[in-house]
């Protein structure tokens, strides 16, 4: 025997009538009007055929088959709610906030190896230095530098080690002989502003003038490329420039800052596309790991 389906728009009523305990707060929840509340009430009690509410002068109850459906319904809908969220999950693209450099050096090159393996995962990066509040910002997760000597953030995978060496446009060496350009302008970026000092102390050099610091990594190598100077910044990010000949290495060890590079993820539960990409994020930073000019 075939049943009427059951009005989705009543169901729902009820629910909100169930939690509310009033039909004028029900109203407001659904942006109706109190009798139009009233009707899908009746509708529903009609299609069910037992009574649900027990209506008074100014207030509304429900019988004992009322709160029993209720309870079920609640479970029902709360399980309709994590298939819905399950689904936007899958199909919204992730949401990775980084470094801008990092984004632009290390990860977004990247990518194309990541969705040629998971096609039905799109990834969109945005780029901030501050800390992000994951739940408050609508970010799925988040890149950031933690000090080695800090605690494991809850919840975090570990990337690599922030590591740097000096880097220079081949017209900035001529004359030099390979040696130390002592006298080049010194660049880097005001949010690793003391990498130089880092630098020159470990590796024993000295220099009278203060670095030349721009907004991030990335204009400092694009003003090294110009032949401004000598700038200091991870091996990775300049990788493609050294080996067609657009920057000369002006060290062969690459000295570790102190900071480690985190992948932060949501407190509770990680999700399926979210899951794949923080694993694979974290083999591409351990097969990086693993190159000779990465080691400390």
């Amino acid at each position: 025997m075939n049943r009427p389906p059951l009005p989705y728009e009543s169901l729902w009523a009820f629910r909100i009538v169930a939690e509310t305990g009033s039909l004028t707060a029900a109203a407001a929840t659904l942006g109706v009007t109190q009798p139009a509340v009233s009707k899908r009430l009746r509708d529903l009690e009609l299609t069910l055929g037992c009574s649900l509410v027990r209506r008074g002068v100014n207030a509304i109850g429900l019988t004992k088959a009322g709160a029993r459906f209720a309870e079920e319904l609640q479970e029902g809908f709360a399980q309709i709610q994590a298939a819905v969220d399950h689904l936007q999950t899958q199909s919204a693209p992730l949401r990775i906030r980084a470094y801008t450099t990092w984004a632009l050096r290390w990860l977004i090159p990247r990518l194309p190896r990541f969705h040629a393996a998971h096609q039905g995962i799109d990834v969109e990066v945005s780029t901030s230095t501050a800390i992000v509040d994951l739940a408050r910002e609508g970010v799925d997760a988040a890149v950031h530098t933690v000090p080695a000597s800090a605690a494991p953030p809850f919840g975090g995978r570990r990337l690599q080690a922030v590591v740097i060496s000096p880097f220079a446009a081949p017209s900035l060496m001529k004359g030099a002989q390979g040696r130390w350009p002592g006298s080049a302008r010194l660049l880097g970026s005001k949010v690793r502003a003391g990498d130089w000092d880092l630098w020159l102390r470990q590796a024993g050099a000295a220099t009278t003038q203060p670095p030349l610091l721009f907004e991030s990594t990335t204009l400092a190598i694009q003003a090294a490329l110009e032949g401004l100077g000598v700038v200091i910044c991870s091996p990775s990010f300049v990788r493609d420039e050294v080996q067609t000949g657009k920057l000369v290495a002006l060290s062969d060890i690459s000295i570790p800052t102190g900071d480690l590079y985190w992948l932060f993820l949501p407190t509770g539960r990680v999700g399926e596309a979210l899951g794949i990409f923080a694993d694979w994020l974290v083999r591409e930073a351990q097969a990086e790991n693993a190159l000779p000019d990465q080691e400390p």
